[in-house]
């Protein structure tokens, strides 16, 4: 366990480096992924995004691929397509970027929905179809999406239905002074990015996600969450429920979340840690005013830790 701890501690250090002032957002990351699931990042440009997944793939060890998307990208530019190769005679497969164990989608809410649907289809299946042939994609792969706020023109909005294939989302926000005074006396995190190592092996890497699956939860957290999801369901105070996906998805993301605070069970202070970025981008606020509301801070407000 001592050494579990120092591995997870030194892969939050080293893209800290890179991401100045984010360890919480590095954490939440982490144990997304941990969890086996997919990130949804919503910014504004310039917010480091883009550095911060590559700098996640480095330490990890992962090959990584960048997408722009794109309103006229089709979904054979992210898939791969057949082409015929007249040396062989056949048809041979030119695989697309999505062939990779990390794929940034980059600014995925300005492709067209079919696009989008390609792309969410294949992180849902861990495989692609082109001309009826199924392709298994790498394992481990993940998929770090980013996304402009919907304000912004020329967005794509993604449909509920997709929205749930991602696991979390999250923002990075704004630095704080003390770290944007540090980036304007010249202090370049993107050239740390160059000095990353990788700081673990693949079987490391399977080994630690063995790890979240053996961290336990007692009847009253699992009796906590499912209060927590009855409550979004038959309250009334949301257009429609989690589903048992996003269930499932916060109970291992909060073990995730326990054992990056080196603990080997459990508590309702990791699920609450959690809930907002596995649940905000799943839920819809029954509107009865003009009042902005934070439907995870609302839940977890209204639910009780004891029952």
């Amino acid at each position: 366990m001592q050494d579990v701890n120092k591995t997870l501690d030194e892969i939050v250090a080293a893209v800290g480096q890179v991401l100045l002032g984010k360890d919480e957002k590095i954490r939440l990351a982490l144990a997304c992924m941990l969890a086996k699931g997919h990130l949804l990042l919503e910014d504004l440009p310039g917010m480091g995004k883009t550095t911060f997944a590559h700098a996640l793939a480095a330490v990890l060890g992962f090959s990584y691929r960048r997408v722009q998307f794109t309103s006229d990208m089709l979904p054979a530019d992210i898939l791969g397509t057949n082409i015929f190769d007249p040396e062989k005679r056949e048809f041979v497969l030119h695989r697309g970027p999505i062939f990779t164990q990390l794929l940034l989608a980059d600014e995925i809410n300005r492709s067209s929905p079919k696009t989008q649907s390609a792309l969410l289809e294949a992180m849902e299946e861990k495989q692609v179809s082109i001309d009826g042939q199924s392709t298994a994609l790498p394992d481990p792969f993940f998929v770090i999406a980013t996304q402009n706020p919907l304000h912004q023109s020329g967005t794509y909005p993604l449909p509920e239905s997709q929205l749930d294939r991602f696991l979390m989302q999250i923002s990075l926000g704004f630095p704080d002074q003390q770290v944007e005074r540090q980036l304007l006396q010249g202090k370049n995190p993107r050239a740390a990015l160059q000095n990353i190592k990788p700081l673990l092996s693949m079987d490391a890497w399977f080994a630690l996600q063995a790890q979240v699956s053996a961290v336990q939860a007692t009847d009253s957290v699992l009796r906590y969450v499912q209060r927590l999801v009855d409550h979004t369901r038959y309250s009334g105070d949301f257009q429609w429920g989690l589903s048992p996906r996003a269930t499932l998805g916060l109970m291992q993301v909060a073990r995730a979340w326990a054992l990056l605070q080196r603990r080997q069970h459990v508590v309702p202070e990791d699920v609450q840690a959690v809930f907002a970025p596995v649940v905000s981008h799943r839920l819809r606020y029954q509107m009865r005013s003009n009042q902005q509301i934070d439907p995870a801070k609302l839940v977890l407000e209204k639910v009780d830790v004891l029952g």
